[in-house]
């Protein structure tokens, strides 16, 4: 963290002690002016001059004597009575540097007992505890044990979407995803309209829904299910679709190459049973004999047993083809939505826009996707048309994909060329009229109504319902913690939610120096979570900043960091809509917060930190008005904190001994009942100011 501003105003102490002074001094020269008088006046000599200047001047030397004696007998102690308390409040188990001393020591027998009385029931506290945890902490170890070896991704989710738990093999399917953690909401990492819909309408009794749904470039086959007598979790194992593709290809080829070769041979034996039987009739009069006709009319009976049982493997290829296990409710609008992140990739392809209502359809995500690629790519070469629209009509029982363009029909010639075209991209490269089969499919070119536009339609197997996915309003803002289950509901009055229930991303910055508003900038950015009032040891954010300036040597003293050291890292614009997908709906907090998010917050940076922001240096601050030291240092040292050899003044390890200070200041915020979010809001806007934020 850069260096701050100094504030514009004295402590407290100091006000005091300079209006201590002042009275002082007025009284010392009030008697010095008033015993020139009286010494010009009277013209006392000997004993009586000396009295009379010593009575003038008595009473600013008695001030500031008495201002000696209380400082040093009373308001001395009464400070440090004041730093241990605040200690012993945040851990009872600080050290006591500062006994009770001058006036104050009479209580130290008490504050010991006090203290001893405090460590002992928390003992005492903490042994129940470990007791009543213990068989806990075993079914924890063999729930991790569980989720380490189990391959298939799991998540659980709270009844408001937030993830409770999740696996190992979840975090190494979105291995670097910023919406996986935990408290997240579930939107954050598979936001996509028809899954929302699909846990609205999961039954309670724990019957299982399952569901194909798109993330980044893959699809992912989702089981959702109620967890039985819980209070609304959901479970969610996740299939990558796209990786079982192969495999599945390949039986189906296996398959599909055993049909020619049953057929051979069972149109070789009919044939063998067929001369045989004619040689029979021609040598029936001389050549008869029993064993013959029986040979004959067993070759007949297995030939004719042998094609049927290949025309039932070739009704269950065609059945497994056209039903198969990969078609599974679509979205439509998340098909094309797909579809044009793909087509991004791919400039020299015409772009689809969605029209009319959208629709559920049974597919196979990946091969319709690869499907209608290759449609464009061929109705681009055809047409010559650089847009397309696309739209889903509703059948009797199918629905109808059609892709239209401002044109004549294609002639069937031309769709029976594209039948034969194999795609190389998928496995085994089938060709698109094997796709089509296996959708039940076949595509055909039709004109418009308005004699001006054309379409190519693709009839796809229907759902039972036809609705839009409901709309759902955005929430207000390791691998478990299913005391996140017991938070508020995210939708609910954040500025009510105890301080204990709030997520919270505590951050810091380092910049190439103190004037923000005249162009320095930040140079490292780190973050931390604070969830059901416990730090996250792994969920963080630190990244680099190239500031596009040199870093002045200035500043590399405070913080270590040259120009080589950012080199190569990203911009802040780049990095900035990073780090507003970590934070989410949290609160922020740092210390010093108003110089941070000027510092996050430049001009034109086009990202939104309109969130509730808490400041541990304002907390401290109108917690203790009568201490000195709100500084991270002297706070860290007041509050026993550790910090890391070589974390401090980095961006990350400041955002972690920040999250630890906060973590300390809580017990205190309750202890004057500062209980909810807006109390604290209140509390440290009383503290507040103005020149806090200057830079």
């Amino acid at each position: 963290m850069a260096p701050r501003p100094a504030r514009g105003h004295l402590p407290r102490r100091q006000r005091l002690v300079g209006a201590w002074l002042l009275v002082s001094g007025l009284a010392f020269f009030s008697g010095a002016l008033l015993a020139l008088w009286l010494d010009a006046e009277l013209a006392p000599s000997g004993i009586q001059r000396i009295a009379l200047w010593a009575g003038s001047l008595g009473g600013g030397v008695l001030i500031l004597l008495l201002g000696l004696v209380l400082e040093r007998r009373l308001f001395t102690p009464l400070r440090h009575l004041q730093v241990q308390m605040a200690r012993l409040a945040a851990n009872p188990d600080a050290r006591d540097d500062y006994p009770p001393e001058g006036w104050l020591k009479g209580l130290g027998p008490d504050l010991a007992r006090l203290r001893d009385g405090w460590r002992q029931d928390r003992q005492q506290l903490a042994t129940a505890h470990t007791e009543g945890a213990r068989s806990a902490a075993r079914i924890r170890l063999e729930l991790e044990s569980l989720l380490q070896v189990l391959e298939t991704p799991l998540l659980l989710c709270d009844q408001h979407r937030r993830i409770l738990l999740f696996n190992h093999a979840a975090e190494t399917l979105f291995d670097g995803h910023p919406g996986l953690g935990l408290g997240k909401r579930l939107e954050g990492l598979i936001g996509v309209a028809s899954l929302q819909d699909a846990l609205a309408r999961l039954p309670d009794d724990g019957a299982p829904r399952e569901l194909l749904v798109p993330s980044d470039e893959r699809w992912l086959r989702c089981l959702l299910k109620r967890v039985p007598q819980s209070q609304g979790e959901t479970l969610i194992t996740l299939t990558d679709t796209t990786a079982s593709l192969t495999d599945e290809s390949h039986t189906r080829a296996a398959l599909g190459e055993l049909l020619p070769s049953l057929r051979r041979h069972g149109a070789g034996l009919a044939s063998a049973a067929e001369t045989l039987s004619r040689l029979a009739a021609d040598q029936a009069a001389s050549d008869s004999h029993p064993l013959r006709t029986r040979i004959t009319a067993a070759i007949d009976e297995e030939s004719r047993a042998l094609t049927t049982e290949i025309e039932r493997l070739s009704q269950r290829i065609d059945d497994l083809q056209q039903q198969g296990e990969r078609l599974v409710p679509l979205w439509s609008n998340d098909l094309w939505q797909s579809l044009n992140e793909r087509l991004d990739h791919l400039p020299e392809l015409p772009r689809v826009t969605p029209i009319g209502m959208p629709a559920w359809f049974k597919g196979d995500a990946p091969a319709l996707l690869a499907l209608l690629e290759a449609l464009l790519e061929r109705l681009h070469q055809t047409t010559g048309r650089h847009a397309l629209e696309g739209e889903l009509c509703l059948g009797n029982r199918r629905v109808y994909l059609d892709l239209i363009w401002r044109g004549r029909p294609l002639p069937q010639r031309t769709l029976a060329e594209w039948h034969a075209e194999h795609l190389e991209s998928l496995p085994l490269a089938p060709s698109i009229g094997e796709l089509l089969l296996q959708h039940g499919s076949d595509a055909w070119s039709l004109a418009d109504a308005d004699g001006e536009h054309a379409r190519l339609r693709l009839p796809l197997p229907a759902v039972e319902r036809v609705g839009a996915p409901a709309a759902h309003k955005t929430p207000r803002p390791e691998f478990h913690d299913f005391g996140i289950a017991d938070l508020p509901p995210p939708d609910a009055e954040l500025a009510a939610c105890s301080l204990r229930a709030l997520e919270i991303v505590a951050f810091d910055t380092e910049t190439t120096g103190l004037e923000l508003r005249r162009g320095d900038t930040v140079i490292s950015l780190g973050a931390c979570r604070v969830v059901n009032a416990r730090l996250l040891a792994d969920d963080t954010f630190d990244m680099r900043v190239d500031p596009g300036r040199p870093i002045p040597p200035a500043s590399t003293v405070i913080h270590g960091l040259r120009d080589a050291d950012v080199a190569g890292a990203p911009p802040l614009h780049l990095v900035l809509p990073r780090f507003r997908r970590y934070v989410g709906e949290a609160v922020l907090l740092a210390h010093n917060a108003a110089f941070d998010l000027l510092a996050i917050q430049p001009p034109g940076a086009g990202v939104d930190f309109q969130l509730p922001v808490l400041d541990t240096l304002l907390l401290s601050r109108a917690l203790d008005p009568s201490l000195d030291g709100h500084d991270l240092d002297s706070l860290a040292s007041r509050f026993d904190l550790n910090i890391p050899e070589g974390a401090r003044h980095t961006a990350l390890g400041d955002a972690r001994l920040t999250a630890e200070l906060w973590l300390a200041l809580l017990p205190r915020l309750e202890a004057r009942g500062v209980v909810t979010l807006q109390e604290a809001l209140t509390l440290q806007a009383g503290a507040f100011d103005r020149e806090d934020a200057s830079a």
